[in-house]
């Protein structure tokens, strides 16, 4: 089966807080391309995501993300450069570190404890 004329792909990631959310997606990267009070689309580069004013813990809690990319260096530097971890409650960000999968990950957990591992191969 080909694409089937496929423009997009999003996933609905929980906020426990919307505010609080949308500015440390802001701060990681994330710009916001539309919004309601219920969901906004969050976008970086030519990737994005929607980000819903809804939350139930476990849901949250087992909610991960798989993000891809060139330098995973430089990544690192804008999270310890905007120092999420420290600004944003619930915030955990753990340094790259190679595994045995072949990929080097940062794996940085958003306030509503969202799992993003963030890879470069």
């Amino acid at each position: 089966m080909d694409n089937q004329g496929i423009v997009a792909l999003k996933v609905f990631v929980p906020a426990k807080d919307y505010d609080l959310s949308t500015a440390f997606y802001q701060d990681l990267g994330f710009s916001v391309i539309w919004d309601s009070p219920e969901v906004k689309e969050m976008k970086v580069g030519s990737f994005s995501f929607l980000l819903q004013n809804y939350y139930h813990e476990d849901f949250a809690s087992n909610f991960m993300f798989h993000l891809m990319v060139e330098d995973l260096d430089l990544w690192w530097s804008h999270i310890q450069e905007k120092n999420l971890a420290s600004k944003y409650p619930g915030v955990k960000a753990k340094e790259p570190q190679d595994y045995p999968w072949g990929l080097r990950e940062v794996h940085l957990i958003d306030p509503s404890g969202v799992l993003w591992h963030i890879a470069q191969k």
